[in-house]
Protein backbone atom coordinates (compact mmCIF):
# COMPACT_ATOMS: atom_id res chain seq x y z
CA UNK A 1 0.00 0.00 0.00
CA UNK A 2 1.21 3.43 -0.80
CA UNK A 3 1.15 6.49 1.22
CA UNK A 4 -1.55 7.97 -0.94
CA UNK A 5 -3.76 4.79 -0.15
CA UNK A 6 -3.03 4.72 3.21
CA UNK A 7 -3.19 8.46 4.01
CA UNK A 8 -5.94 9.94 1.95
CA UNK A 9 -8.90 9.86 4.21
CA UNK A 10 -11.84 7.78 3.95
CA UNK A 11 -15.64 8.87 3.78
CA UNK A 12 -18.76 7.31 5.25
CA UNK A 13 -21.93 8.23 4.16
CA UNK A 14 -24.42 9.80 6.67
CA UNK A 15 -28.31 10.42 6.43
CA UNK A 16 -28.96 14.43 7.15
CA UNK A 17 -31.16 15.45 10.13
CA UNK A 18 -31.57 18.55 11.05
CA UNK A 19 -31.93 20.44 14.57
CA UNK A 20 -34.35 23.31 13.58
CA UNK A 21 -37.77 21.97 14.10
CA UNK A 22 -39.63 21.40 10.50
CA UNK A 23 -42.03 24.64 10.47
CA UNK A 24 -38.92 26.70 9.80
CA UNK A 25 -37.13 24.62 7.09
CA UNK A 26 -38.27 26.21 3.48
CA UNK A 27 -38.91 23.75 0.44
CA UNK A 28 -35.05 23.60 -0.30
CA UNK A 29 -33.70 22.54 2.86
CA UNK A 30 -36.66 20.13 3.24
CA UNK A 31 -35.25 18.77 0.39
CA UNK A 32 -32.35 16.97 1.97
CA UNK A 33 -33.83 16.27 5.19
CA UNK A 34 -32.22 12.44 5.28
CA UNK A 35 -30.45 12.70 2.09
CA UNK A 36 -26.87 11.31 2.87
CA UNK A 37 -23.82 13.67 2.99
CA UNK A 38 -19.94 12.27 2.95
CA UNK A 39 -18.24 12.89 6.41
CA UNK A 40 -14.73 11.82 6.54
CA UNK A 41 -12.69 8.99 7.83
CA UNK A 42 -9.14 10.19 8.97
CA UNK A 43 -6.19 7.91 8.78
CA UNK A 44 -4.98 6.51 11.40
CA UNK A 45 -1.44 7.82 11.65
CA UNK A 46 0.11 6.64 15.33
CA UNK A 47 2.24 4.10 13.22
CA UNK A 48 2.20 5.11 9.66
CA UNK A 49 4.89 5.11 7.25
CA UNK A 50 5.51 8.46 5.42
CA UNK A 51 7.02 8.53 2.02
CA UNK A 52 8.58 11.87 2.54
CA UNK A 53 11.04 13.27 -0.26
CA UNK A 54 14.43 13.50 -0.01
CA UNK A 55 14.08 17.33 -0.42
CA UNK A 56 11.35 17.49 1.25
CA UNK A 57 13.03 16.32 4.29
CA UNK A 58 16.36 18.26 3.99
CA UNK A 59 14.09 21.51 3.84
CA UNK A 60 12.23 20.29 6.97
CA UNK A 61 15.47 19.97 8.79
CA UNK A 62 17.43 23.38 7.28
CA UNK A 63 14.28 25.04 8.79
CA UNK A 64 13.89 23.43 12.20
CA UNK A 65 18.17 23.63 12.54
CA UNK A 66 17.03 28.03 11.54
CA UNK A 67 14.71 27.27 14.26
CA UNK A 68 16.80 26.86 16.90
CA UNK A 69 19.71 28.73 16.03
CA UNK A 70 17.40 31.65 16.44
CA UNK A 71 16.38 30.47 19.68
CA UNK A 72 19.75 30.22 20.83
CA UNK A 73 20.69 33.90 19.07
CA UNK A 74 17.83 35.84 21.02
CA UNK A 75 18.72 33.99 24.30
CA UNK A 76 21.99 35.60 23.66
CA UNK A 77 21.01 38.56 22.44
CA UNK A 78 19.00 40.08 25.37
CA UNK A 79 20.73 38.07 28.16
CA UNK A 80 18.74 38.86 31.06
CA UNK A 81 16.30 41.03 29.24
CA UNK A 82 15.34 38.31 26.95
CA UNK A 83 12.04 37.55 28.61
CA UNK A 84 10.24 40.51 27.20
CA UNK A 85 11.07 39.90 23.74
CA UNK A 86 10.04 35.66 24.28
CA UNK A 87 6.59 37.68 24.78
CA UNK A 88 7.20 39.73 22.25
CA UNK A 89 7.02 36.41 19.89
CA UNK A 90 4.67 34.81 21.40
CA UNK A 91 2.17 37.81 20.77
CA UNK A 92 3.13 38.43 17.33
CA UNK A 93 2.70 34.44 16.53
CA UNK A 94 -0.64 34.62 18.20
CA UNK A 95 -1.83 37.00 16.16
CA UNK A 96 -0.80 36.27 12.87
CA UNK A 97 -2.38 32.88 13.66
CA UNK A 98 -5.60 34.47 14.34
CA UNK A 99 -5.11 36.50 11.31
CA UNK A 100 -5.28 33.48 9.05
CA UNK A 101 -9.13 33.12 10.79
CA UNK A 102 -9.82 36.89 9.60
CA UNK A 103 -9.40 37.78 12.99
CA UNK A 104 -6.78 41.31 12.40
CA UNK A 105 -5.87 43.97 15.22
CA UNK A 106 -3.06 46.40 14.94
CA UNK A 107 -0.56 46.51 17.16
CA UNK A 108 -1.96 49.77 19.00
CA UNK A 109 -5.43 48.48 19.84
CA UNK A 110 -4.02 45.44 21.02
CA UNK A 111 -1.68 46.96 23.46
CA UNK A 112 -4.90 49.40 25.31
CA UNK A 113 -6.52 46.22 25.36
CA UNK A 114 -4.07 44.70 27.18
CA UNK A 115 -4.28 46.90 30.25
CA UNK A 116 -8.08 47.49 29.84
CA UNK A 117 -8.23 50.99 28.11
CA UNK A 118 -10.66 52.48 25.47
CA UNK A 119 -12.68 50.87 23.71
CA UNK A 120 -11.67 47.73 22.14
CA UNK A 121 -13.37 45.53 19.55
CA UNK A 122 -14.04 41.71 20.52
CA UNK A 123 -10.99 40.98 17.96
CA UNK A 124 -8.58 42.18 20.54
CA UNK A 125 -10.66 40.08 22.85
CA UNK A 126 -9.83 37.16 19.99
CA UNK A 127 -6.36 38.04 19.96
CA UNK A 128 -5.53 38.42 23.92
CA UNK A 129 -7.30 34.45 24.10
CA UNK A 130 -5.04 33.17 21.52
CA UNK A 131 -2.18 34.32 23.93
CA UNK A 132 -3.64 32.91 26.84
CA UNK A 133 -3.80 29.53 24.79
CA UNK A 134 -0.62 29.57 23.49
CA UNK A 135 1.01 29.86 26.97
CA UNK A 136 -1.48 27.47 28.37
CA UNK A 137 0.01 25.20 25.69
CA UNK A 138 3.79 25.84 26.16
CA UNK A 139 3.25 25.44 29.99
CA UNK A 140 2.24 21.94 29.97
CA UNK A 141 5.48 19.73 30.70
CA UNK A 142 5.53 16.30 28.83
CA UNK A 143 3.53 14.50 26.16
CA UNK A 144 0.88 15.93 24.58
CA UNK A 145 -2.26 14.40 25.83
CA UNK A 146 -6.06 14.84 24.74
CA UNK A 147 -6.62 16.98 28.09
CA UNK A 148 -3.77 19.11 26.68
CA UNK A 149 -5.79 19.94 24.21
CA UNK A 150 -9.10 20.56 25.61
CA UNK A 151 -7.21 23.10 28.44
CA UNK A 152 -5.33 24.74 25.29
CA UNK A 153 -9.16 24.73 23.81
CA UNK A 154 -10.73 26.35 27.13
CA UNK A 155 -8.20 29.27 26.93
CA UNK A 156 -8.90 29.64 23.49
CA UNK A 157 -12.52 30.28 23.67
CA UNK A 158 -13.37 31.23 27.11
CA UNK A 159 -16.08 32.82 27.41
CA UNK A 160 -17.37 31.89 23.80
CA UNK A 161 -20.28 29.66 24.59
CA UNK A 162 -21.52 28.53 21.23
CA UNK A 163 -17.51 27.02 20.69
CA UNK A 164 -18.23 24.80 24.33
CA UNK A 165 -14.79 25.69 25.33
CA UNK A 166 -12.21 22.77 26.85
CA UNK A 167 -15.35 20.46 24.80
CA UNK A 168 -14.83 18.28 22.06
CA UNK A 169 -17.98 18.92 19.80
CA UNK A 170 -20.73 16.67 19.94
CA UNK A 171 -21.91 17.71 16.67
CA UNK A 172 -21.39 17.72 12.73
CA UNK A 173 -19.39 20.92 11.60
CA UNK A 174 -18.33 21.94 7.71
CA UNK A 175 -16.24 24.11 5.82
CA UNK A 176 -17.37 26.05 3.11
CA UNK A 177 -20.74 25.52 1.25
CA UNK A 178 -23.64 26.35 3.09
CA UNK A 179 -24.68 27.24 6.62
CA UNK A 180 -27.89 25.00 6.88
CA UNK A 181 -26.43 21.51 5.22
CA UNK A 182 -23.21 19.76 4.81
CA UNK A 183 -24.47 18.82 1.45
CA UNK A 184 -22.70 21.44 -0.73
CA UNK A 185 -19.34 21.92 1.77
CA UNK A 186 -15.70 22.24 0.66
CA UNK A 187 -14.55 19.34 3.33
CA UNK A 188 -16.97 17.46 5.89
CA UNK A 189 -14.85 16.56 9.01
CA UNK A 190 -15.39 13.38 10.41
CA UNK A 191 -18.78 12.16 12.66
CA UNK A 192 -18.49 13.93 16.64
CA UNK A 193 -18.15 9.83 17.48
CA UNK A 194 -14.85 9.59 15.95
CA UNK A 195 -13.38 12.66 17.70
CA UNK A 196 -12.05 10.87 20.66
CA UNK A 197 -10.28 7.91 18.72
CA UNK A 198 -8.81 10.20 16.55
CA UNK A 199 -7.00 12.67 18.59
CA UNK A 200 -5.72 9.52 20.87
CA UNK A 201 -4.05 8.87 17.81
CA UNK A 202 -2.58 12.32 17.08
CA UNK A 203 -1.68 12.51 20.39
CA UNK A 204 0.46 8.98 20.14
CA UNK A 205 1.22 10.13 16.92
CA UNK A 206 3.33 13.22 18.45
CA UNK A 207 5.73 11.22 20.87
CA UNK A 208 7.51 9.22 17.81
CA UNK A 209 10.95 10.15 17.31
CA UNK A 210 11.88 8.24 13.76
CA UNK A 211 10.13 11.99 11.75
CA UNK A 212 12.00 14.74 11.01
CA UNK A 213 10.85 17.12 14.00
CA UNK A 214 9.12 20.18 11.73
CA UNK A 215 7.73 17.32 9.16
CA UNK A 216 6.34 15.44 12.12
CA UNK A 217 4.80 18.60 13.07
CA UNK A 218 3.41 19.90 10.11
CA UNK A 219 1.97 16.32 9.45
CA UNK A 220 0.52 16.52 12.83
CA UNK A 221 -1.08 19.51 12.06
CA UNK A 222 -2.78 18.50 8.98
CA UNK A 223 -4.22 15.73 10.98
CA UNK A 224 -5.83 18.04 13.39
CA UNK A 225 -7.45 20.21 11.09
CA UNK A 226 -8.85 17.03 9.30
CA UNK A 227 -10.50 15.59 12.65
CA UNK A 228 -11.50 19.41 13.38
CA UNK A 229 -12.11 18.52 16.95
CA UNK A 230 -13.94 21.76 18.07
CA UNK A 231 -17.17 23.85 17.24
CA UNK A 232 -14.99 26.53 16.61
CA UNK A 233 -11.15 27.65 17.22
CA UNK A 234 -9.53 24.43 15.54
CA UNK A 235 -7.01 26.15 13.31
CA UNK A 236 -5.36 28.23 16.22
CA UNK A 237 -5.65 25.18 18.70
CA UNK A 238 -4.01 23.47 15.99
CA UNK A 239 -0.96 25.80 15.26
CA UNK A 240 -0.73 25.68 19.11
CA UNK A 241 -0.22 22.11 19.12
CA UNK A 242 2.94 22.69 16.29
CA UNK A 243 4.62 24.61 19.08
CA UNK A 244 4.29 22.46 21.50
CA UNK A 245 5.89 19.56 19.49
CA UNK A 246 8.45 22.05 18.34
CA UNK A 247 9.16 23.08 22.51
CA UNK A 248 9.21 19.05 23.48
CA UNK A 249 11.08 18.14 20.49
CA UNK A 250 13.97 20.46 21.68
CA UNK A 251 14.20 23.08 18.68
CA UNK A 252 12.52 25.61 20.71
CA UNK A 253 13.31 26.35 24.69
CA UNK A 254 12.63 29.93 25.41
CA UNK A 255 10.93 31.45 22.36
CA UNK A 256 8.16 30.68 19.97
CA UNK A 257 9.18 31.29 16.55
CA UNK A 258 6.12 32.90 14.51
CA UNK A 259 5.69 30.40 11.86
CA UNK A 260 1.84 31.43 11.55
CA UNK A 261 3.27 34.82 10.69
CA UNK A 262 5.29 32.73 7.89
CA UNK A 263 2.16 31.22 6.94
CA UNK A 264 0.40 34.23 6.64
CA UNK A 265 2.47 35.34 3.74
CA UNK A 266 0.48 32.45 1.17
CA UNK A 267 -2.63 31.51 2.92
CA UNK A 268 -3.40 29.48 -0.55
CA UNK A 269 -0.91 27.48 -0.75
CA UNK A 270 -1.12 26.83 2.93
CA UNK A 271 -5.07 25.85 2.51
CA UNK A 272 -4.18 23.50 -1.03
CA UNK A 273 -1.64 22.08 1.43
CA UNK A 274 -4.11 20.98 3.53
CA UNK A 275 -6.43 19.43 1.27
CA UNK A 276 -3.71 17.72 -0.62
CA UNK A 277 -2.78 15.76 2.78
CA UNK A 278 -6.29 14.79 2.75
CA UNK A 279 -5.64 13.52 -0.32
CA UNK A 280 -2.95 11.60 0.82
CA UNK A 281 -0.09 13.60 0.22
CA UNK A 282 1.87 14.68 3.51
CA UNK A 283 4.64 16.74 1.24
CA UNK A 284 2.88 19.91 0.30
CA UNK A 285 2.02 20.65 4.09
CA UNK A 286 5.74 19.84 5.39
CA UNK A 287 7.08 22.14 2.45
CA UNK A 288 4.64 24.84 3.52
CA UNK A 289 5.68 24.54 6.92
CA UNK A 290 9.56 24.42 6.31
CA UNK A 291 8.56 27.70 4.37
CA UNK A 292 6.76 29.46 6.82
CA UNK A 293 9.24 28.44 9.46
CA UNK A 294 12.65 29.78 7.54
CA UNK A 295 10.34 33.29 6.42
CA UNK A 296 8.89 33.85 10.43
CA UNK A 297 12.81 33.23 11.42
CA UNK A 298 13.86 36.08 9.15
CA UNK A 299 11.09 38.28 10.19
CA UNK A 300 11.67 37.31 14.02
CA UNK A 301 15.27 38.40 13.40
CA UNK A 302 14.64 42.07 11.94
CA UNK A 303 11.89 42.93 15.09
CA UNK A 304 14.24 41.66 17.23
CA UNK A 305 17.07 43.69 16.17
CA UNK A 306 14.51 46.77 15.43
CA UNK A 307 13.40 46.40 19.20
CA UNK A 308 17.36 45.99 20.16
CA UNK A 309 17.89 49.41 18.54
CA UNK A 310 15.12 51.14 20.28
CA UNK A 311 16.50 49.47 23.62
CA UNK A 312 19.92 50.23 23.39
CA UNK A 313 19.36 53.70 22.16
CA UNK A 314 16.92 54.39 24.93
CA UNK A 315 19.51 53.06 27.48
CA UNK A 316 21.91 55.54 25.80
CA UNK A 317 19.73 58.48 26.26
CA UNK A 318 18.49 57.61 30.27
CA UNK A 319 19.42 59.82 32.87
CA UNK A 320 18.68 57.57 35.56
CA UNK A 321 20.79 55.83 39.19
CA UNK A 322 21.35 52.59 37.29
CA UNK A 323 18.96 51.24 40.62
CA UNK A 324 16.05 53.92 39.25
CA UNK A 325 12.51 52.12 38.72
CA UNK A 326 12.83 53.41 35.29
CA UNK A 327 16.15 50.66 34.29
CA UNK A 328 13.25 48.09 35.27
CA UNK A 329 10.71 49.58 33.34
CA UNK A 330 12.57 50.24 30.32
CA UNK A 331 12.54 46.46 29.00
CA UNK A 332 8.80 46.03 29.93
CA UNK A 333 8.10 48.61 27.41
CA UNK A 334 9.53 46.24 24.42
CA UNK A 335 6.50 43.78 25.67
CA UNK A 336 3.36 46.46 26.63
CA UNK A 337 4.27 49.60 24.77
CA UNK A 338 1.10 51.13 26.10
CA UNK A 339 1.36 52.09 29.74
CA UNK A 340 -0.06 53.61 32.67
CA UNK A 341 1.18 54.58 36.41
CA UNK A 342 -0.74 52.33 37.86
CA UNK A 343 0.12 49.06 35.63
CA UNK A 344 3.59 50.41 36.69
CA UNK A 345 2.73 50.24 40.17
CA UNK A 346 1.65 46.71 40.06
CA UNK A 347 3.64 45.43 37.82
CA UNK A 348 6.66 46.25 39.28
CA UNK A 349 5.28 46.59 43.61
CA UNK A 350 6.50 50.43 43.47
CA UNK A 351 4.60 53.75 44.66
CA UNK A 352 2.84 56.43 42.51
CA UNK A 353 5.54 58.92 42.96
CA UNK A 354 8.31 56.28 41.75
CA UNK A 355 6.21 54.99 39.00
CA UNK A 356 5.36 58.72 37.71
CA UNK A 357 8.96 59.78 37.98
CA UNK A 358 10.13 56.28 35.84
CA UNK A 359 7.56 57.41 33.24
CA UNK A 360 9.06 61.00 33.06
CA UNK A 361 12.87 59.89 33.06
CA UNK A 362 11.67 57.68 30.21
CA UNK A 363 10.12 60.44 28.34
CA UNK A 364 12.84 62.27 28.07
CA UNK A 365 15.26 59.43 27.06
CA UNK A 366 12.55 59.49 24.10
CA UNK A 367 11.46 56.16 24.73
CA UNK A 368 7.78 57.17 25.62
CA UNK A 369 5.75 60.08 23.64
CA UNK A 370 3.38 62.91 25.73
CA UNK A 371 0.90 61.19 27.97
CA UNK A 372 -2.55 61.03 26.53
CA UNK A 373 -6.16 60.31 28.08
CA UNK A 374 -7.71 57.75 27.00
CA UNK A 375 -11.49 56.43 28.17
CA UNK A 376 -11.37 52.73 30.07
CA UNK A 377 -14.35 51.45 30.92
CA UNK A 378 -17.45 53.28 32.43
CA UNK A 379 -15.83 56.50 30.60
CA UNK A 380 -12.97 56.41 32.87
CA UNK A 381 -9.92 58.51 32.37
CA UNK A 382 -6.75 57.04 32.11
CA UNK A 383 -3.43 59.08 31.26
CA UNK A 384 -1.34 56.55 29.00
CA UNK A 385 2.16 56.53 28.06
CA UNK A 386 2.85 55.15 24.84
CA UNK A 387 6.44 53.95 23.06
CA UNK A 388 5.31 54.29 19.77
CA UNK A 389 8.39 53.29 18.09
CA UNK A 390 7.13 49.75 19.28
CA UNK A 391 4.18 50.06 18.17
CA UNK A 392 6.03 50.82 14.56
CA UNK A 393 8.06 47.91 14.61
CA UNK A 394 5.21 45.63 15.71
CA UNK A 395 3.22 47.16 13.08
CA UNK A 396 6.10 46.80 10.62
CA UNK A 397 6.67 43.11 11.46
CA UNK A 398 2.60 42.36 10.46
CA UNK A 399 3.20 44.43 7.08
CA UNK A 400 6.07 41.90 5.96
CA UNK A 401 4.04 38.89 7.22
CA UNK A 402 0.34 39.95 6.04
CA UNK A 403 -1.37 37.87 3.14
CA UNK A 404 -0.78 37.65 -0.45
CA UNK A 405 -3.07 35.98 -1.06
CA UNK A 406 -6.96 34.42 -0.46
CA UNK A 407 -8.61 34.93 3.38
CA UNK A 408 -9.57 32.02 4.82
Amino acid sequence: MSQTDGLKVSWEDVAWEPKSPAPAMDRSRMSVVGRPYRAAVPAAIERMQFEIAPDVAARAEDARAAITRFDAELSAMFDGEFAPLSAVLLRTESASSSQIENITVGAKALSLADVGLAKFGSNARLVQANVEAMNRALEHAGPLTPGHILAVHEALMHGQDRAEPGRFRDQQVWIGGTDYSPHRAGFVPPLASRITGAVKDLCAFTVRTDLPLLAQAAIAHAQFETIHPFNDGNGRAGRAVVHVMLRNGGATTRTTVPVSAGLLSDTDAYYDALTAYRGGDANPIIEEFSRAALAAVRNGQQLAADLRTLHDGWANNLRARRDAVAWRVLPFMLRQPSVTSKLIQQTFGVTQPAADNALRQLQEAGALSKPTTVHGEGRKRNVVWQAAEVIEALDRFGERARRTSRTG
